[in-house]
């Protein structure tokens, strides 16, 4: 199945502005994914939201609300959501470069392809890339997409760029409570030495081809025996019954409308200035981080 893009747009950098598309990273397909269903009828079960006391609701009856310390609610209107969503640009300007090394990995989020729409950018683009490559830094910007604003990361990677989404400082937690506990001893000379040994034995370049998800093998495996055997119990397929209430929502489908409705809007995240955001990232990654 072609890969769709997720983002259409320009790179910047500078003057320079590139056509590019984004695509997920992520093979969502690769791992086994199941429904519930009902063993007596063997048909696929169903979800309806309900309060406690009153039972199923209809949608236009839900709003969002947020829970404050003492338990209760603020509810907020769709309009006023509406009102402070940030309006899709089509430009990630890179506005900031640092080390490929200084961020910390728990900073990073998702992983996305950076690739140009057509071969009349493709030249800009590779100066680009070989540039961040030549230089060893990774380019920081923020995409607007579907309402949010997303610190990204672009690096090279293999014969094109790589874009990782990162994390807000407000989205990590302090490690100082947990780590705080732990002394801070040197370590036995002996036991250090020994350690080292051990990690410079087993060190060798990384293949992701040397690791596989054996439960992932496993569940796959039980699958295609079960499919081979006449024995298996099977649930009738073919289209899901219509629900008999208007109020059941089979929970594809609101999740479905639910992209539908806040196509091109989401939450604002984080009030984090551009390359204000990036630099503080960075330079808190290595206190958090270590």
């Amino acid at each position: 199945m072609a890969s769709r893009a997720i983002w259409k747009g320009q790179l910047r950098l500078s003057l320079v502005s590139i056509p590019v598309e984004v695509h997920s990273a992520k093979n969502s397909g690769a791992r086994v994914s199941f429904r519930q269903i009902h063993k007596p009828s063997g048909k696929p079960v169903r979800y309806e939201k309900v309060v406690a006391g009153v039972g199923p609701v209809e949608n236009d009856d839900i709003m969002k609300g947020y829970e404050t310390d003492g338990g209760d609610y603020i509810l907020l209107e769709p309009d006023e959501i509406d009102a402070i969503k940030l309006e899709t640009k089509k430009t990630l300007e890179l506005v900031q470069f640092v080390e490929q090394g200084e961020i910390a990995p728990i900073w990073f989020d998702k992983p996305y392809y950076v690739v140009p729409t057509d071969e009349l950018a493709e030249d800009a683009y590779r100066v680009v890339r070989d540039a961040l490559r030549k230089a060893g830094k990774l380019g920081l910007g923020q995409l607007t997409m579907r309402g949010k604003e997303y610190l990204c990361a672009i690096r090279p990677c293999g014969d094109g760029l790589l874009l990782e989404t990162l994390h807000y400082e407000s989205d990590i937690r302090n490690a100082d409570p947990l780590f705080s506990g732990i002394e801070d001893e040197a370590s036995d000379d002996e036991l250090l030495e020994v350690a080292t040994q051990l990690i410079e034995r087993k060190s060798a370049p990384f293949h992701p081809s040397n690791f596989e998800d054996h439960y992932a093998m496993a569940l796959r495996e039980l699958i295609n025996r079960k499919m081979k055997n006449k024995r298996t119990p099977r649930a009738k397929g073919g289209k899901d019954e219509p629900p008999e209430e208007s109020n059941v929502v089979d929970l594809m489908d609101a999740l479905k409308k639910s992209l539908k409705d806040s196509k091109g809007s989401g939450a604002k995240s984080s009030g984090a200035k551009s390359g204000g955001s990036s630099g503080k990232s960075s330079s808190s990654s290595r206190k958090k981080a270590s």
